[in-house]
């Protein structure tokens, strides 16, 4: 949802920025628990809710995670991962190098989208210690533009975390994007474990649009890899004619999903996509080889001229949306509720809004979206970035702000 990415070369400047060891290296205030009520006696169409910040003093967070043991795991785009144990704070170190490009004269307007993006607990967490993490991977600093490693792009890693839980262990990059591209935007990513022993992420299109529809090309795809990395064998495009195609793609035609969560029931991949302006946000279901057409198909249009873009909204081959907005939502975080704590709410589907700032509560009917609820319209807890279910089944989200915390809806007793 950014204006026209303005180019511009690489500096070392820039890659100066980029951070490794989970510090930023710009002060801000210390991750607090809280556990404050912020807002009670909130009607929704099922029952009464109240919020109640977990967290506070989050710069940026993107993800929220949680090891079977009840301890959380939140990333910061800035380049800080913690955990989180009951009202203990603990700032994760070792990370790898992550570019986090903040120079006014390197990143695109509106600001850097890199950084720590989404992390994931493998299901068998218990037997491996494997925590999963995206995030936006510099470059070669000796390369110029046009080198596959000039740049930035989206690299899945993998690490344990320390007896103590002070730092990662055992740090293993499983993919990284290649070719990059100028440092700037739609990086994605989200991470889910289809349990076929396989990992799926998401990159975007990196603000170039070309990608999408380019199979020897990583960027806007989905991509299936094997745990420890490798394409799937069963991926749709591996050993395919002319050759040269990416046998890491499992979907392409996205333009940048940071929305991924794999239905309850049919196991089958749910995605969030960001549209451009003028509305056309989607939600769709993600099978092998889906073509979802972006930038060809698409129902939004550019941002300076207010025209359409691409053929229209439908082509040949091109997987339509489940659904669509005809506004700027952005959206991105999304989780299927299945708790007990709200039965109204189980089986929809819930997507956080960056733009609009609001919890979409989707009601399904098998493939289709037959209601719609808006939930925290009027109160101003800001920009929703991820949404989860806890353990103790009930829904949390992140708000990405500068001072940005962590939620949690409640029944209102």
């Amino acid at each position: 949802m950014s204006p026209a990415l303005r180019v511009f070369p690489l500096s070392r400047l820039a890659l100066g920025i980029a951070v490794g060891m989970g510090v930023s290296g710009l002060a801000h205030a210390e991750v607090e628990i809280v556990n404050d009520e912020v807002a009670s006696a909130v009607e929704t169409e099922e029952n009464t809710i109240r919020i109640v910040q977990v967290a506070s003093s989050l710069e940026h967070p993107w993800s929220v995670a949680w090891l079977p043991d009840g301890r959380m795991l939140v990333t910061e785009r800035p380049g800080n991962l913690y955990l989180i144990d009951d009202d203990e704070v603990t700032q994760v170190g070792n990370l790898p190098k992550i570019d986090t490009d903040e120079d006014q004269l390197t990143a695109p307007e509106g600001g850097n989208q890199g950084g720590l993006l989404d992390i994931a607990v493998h299901p068998d967490y218990e037997e491996n210690g494997w925590i999963y993490f995206t995030y936006s991977s510099p470059g070669d600093d000796d390369s110029v533009m046009g080198d596959e490693e000039y740049g930035t792009g989206t690299a899945l890693s993998r690490a344990r975390l320390s007896d103590d839980g002070s730092e990662l262990v055992d740090v293993e990059p499983i993919y990284a994007q290649v070719p990059r591209t100028a440092p700037g935007r739609h990086y994605g990513s989200r991470i889910v474990f289809p349990g076929d022993g396989s990992v799926m992420f998401s990159i975007g299109d990196r603000g170039i649009r070309y990608p999408s529809q380019d199979l020897t090309d990583p960027g806007g795809s989905i991509l299936r890899l094997h745990e420890d990395g490798g394409a799937h064998e069963d991926n749709p495009f591996v050993n395919m004619e002319p050759g040269n195609l990416r046998p890491e793609i499992f979907s392409f035609g996205h333009r940048n999903n940071q929305g991924l969560a794999l239905h309850p029931e049919t196991g089958v991949l749910w995605a969030t996509d960001h549209g451009p302006s003028g509305g056309g946000d989607q939600v769709y279901q993600v099978e092998a080889g889906n073509n979802h057409g972006w930038p060809q198909v698409s129902f939004g249009t550019e941002y300076d001229t207010d025209e359409f873009i691409g053929i229209g909204q439908e082509a040949p081959g091109v997987v339509p949306p489940v659904h669509w907005w005809d506004y700027t939502v952005a959206p991105s975080g999304m989780a299927f509720y299945t708790g007990e704590e709200i039965p109204g709410w189980q089986g929809n589907l819930f997507v956080g809004s960056l733009y609009a700032e609001q919890l979409h509560r989707l009601v399904l009917n098998g493939d289709s979206v037959e209601h719609e609820e808006i939930l925290l319209e009027e109160d101003g807890v800001g920009r929703i970035r991820d949404v989860r279910q806890g353990p103790d089944g009930l829904l949390y989200f992140l708000t990405d702000e500068e001072d940005g915390g962590l939620y949690r809806l409640e029944p209102d007793a």
